[in-house]
């Protein structure tokens, strides 16, 4: 069943797809660091399929260099992934490069989500003109074209909750529309990450379109509620302090328990632990981060900053943006993790005291559910935003394996 991801990230939504047995036949997106990403991660299932996964750990223990680790895979499963912004533009010259990786086959699905900054909340509120005149408000439009031109059975499009608000409801009116108007029904659904198994309260809009003629309804998802918590995805990390990065040869420093067996996070016979990785902090920053912790643990509430001793405040603002500092709970799910993690840690700080720290990366890419053989191209900052930007393979499971399960029938039916 072959897929294109459009407007891919880090592929955490092909992930999903793939681990639902699922041929992702291309990945489009304009970002290098998350192109690098997916052609790493490309190379990693082509190696794994031949059994030479030796050479992709060798990767990852800094034994080879890229280069060396891509060219010990055939040319097209690096040029599976389509580094281009899609625009009115560009939009002909990546037809050009995608129609070969088909070879004249047939598209099942189209995945993806247009870049959500425009839609969000957040990047709303900061911008003076609210996003009215941003023409990624438009770049649904983009997505639309690769549908009329290929004609999946069904596509699934990810975005923010904003995009339901942004321009007033007009934007998600015309997304409707004119995606009926390409010969599909459609419907939506706001779904939070934490009820797929994904320990993270993450809520985002799935929109599932079924071409026409096709029975559709959208689905229920049969899922297995988890009362695991951050405590059991962290619990077999080595400690680490604020700037100290942990070397993958190390391995783990303990069994894994039945959560990180069942959502795929701790993968069987594999003892690399790649990019357990913390950034440094100031003292200042070090200071606040045991106080926040204290708090939660005495008193389970956040620190507000005008709280803070005047020793430890640098902004002076006092009166608004008061929550910026927040723990992930040990007991609990974790809140989003977003994109601006790539920038500072204040609002990802470790449960664990000892540690003192903001999360690492390994421990963000748990978080959205993505498997420890997982490599985030190419620095500590672009892995964050990669991370953060996601879609939690966990979650793009369940709703692949529903897909996957509606594309059998048509199957049968032809």
């Amino acid at each position: 069943m072959n897929v294109i991801d459009l407007f891919a990230g880090a592929g955490g939504l092909s992930e999903g797809f793939r681990q639902a047995d699922f041929d992702i036949r291309a990945h489009v997106e304009m970002d290098r660091d998350a192109c690098l990403t997916l052609k790493t991660r490309e190379v990693y299932h082509y190696l794994n399929s031949i059994n030479r996964l030796d050479i992709y750990e060798r990767y990852l223990r800094n034994e080879i260099t890229r280069d060396e680790l891509y060219s010990q895979v055939p040319e097209e499963i690096i040029h599976k992934v389509i580094n281009a912004e899609i625009s009115d533009e560009t939009i002909d010259d990546v037809f050009d490069k995608l129609d070969p990786l088909l070879n004249n086959e047939h598209v099942h699905l189209i995945i993806g989500g247009p870049p959500c900054q425009a839609y969000s909340l957040a990047g709303r509120s900061r911008d003076p003109e609210n996003m009215e005149n941003d023409p990624r408000n438009y770049l649904y439009r983009q997505y639309i074209r690769f549908i009329r031109r290929y004609q999946p059975d069904y596509f699934v499009f990810e975005n923010v909750k904003g995009i339901l608000s942004a321009k007033n409801g007009t934007i998600f009116a015309d997304i409707q529309r004119e995606m009926h108007e390409s010969g599909y029904n459609i419907d939506y659904r706001i779904l939070n990450a934490k009820d797929f198994g994904v320990l993270q309260n993450r809520k985002r809009v799935i929109i599932i379109g079924a071409r026409f003629g096709i029975d559709f309804d959208y689905p229920d998802f049969d899922i297995e509620e988890t009362h695991s918590t951050i405590r059991d995805l962290f619990s077999d990390l080595p400690n680490i302090c604020s700037g100290e990065s942990y070397d993958p040869r190390d391995g783990y420093a303990g069994q894994p328990n039945q959560y990180l067996i069942d959502c795929g996070i701790r993968v069987p016979d594999w003892n690399v632990l790649s990019q357990h990785e913390s950034r440094p902090n100031q003292e200042r920053d070090l200071k606040i981060y045991r106080r926040c912790v204290n708090v939660w643990n005495s008193e389970h509430r956040k620190v507000k900053y005008n709280e803070l001793p005047e020793e430890l405040q640098t902004h002076k603002n006092t009166e608004t943006f008061l929550d910026r500092f927040n723990v992930v709970p040990y007991d609990d799910v974790s809140h989003t993790i977003v994109a601006h993690i790539s920038k500072d840690g204040h609002y990802f700080i470790h449960p664990d005291i000892n540690q003192n720290r903001s999360i690492s990366i390994r421990e963000a890419a748990r978080v959205q559910s993505f498997p420890d053989t997982y490599y985030f191209e190419s620095c500590r900052t672009a892995a964050f935003k990669q991370i953060g930007n996601a879609v939690p393979p966990l979650m793009a499971k369940i709703i692949a394996i529903w897909l996957k399960e509606q594309l059998n029938q048509i199957a049968i039916i032809h």
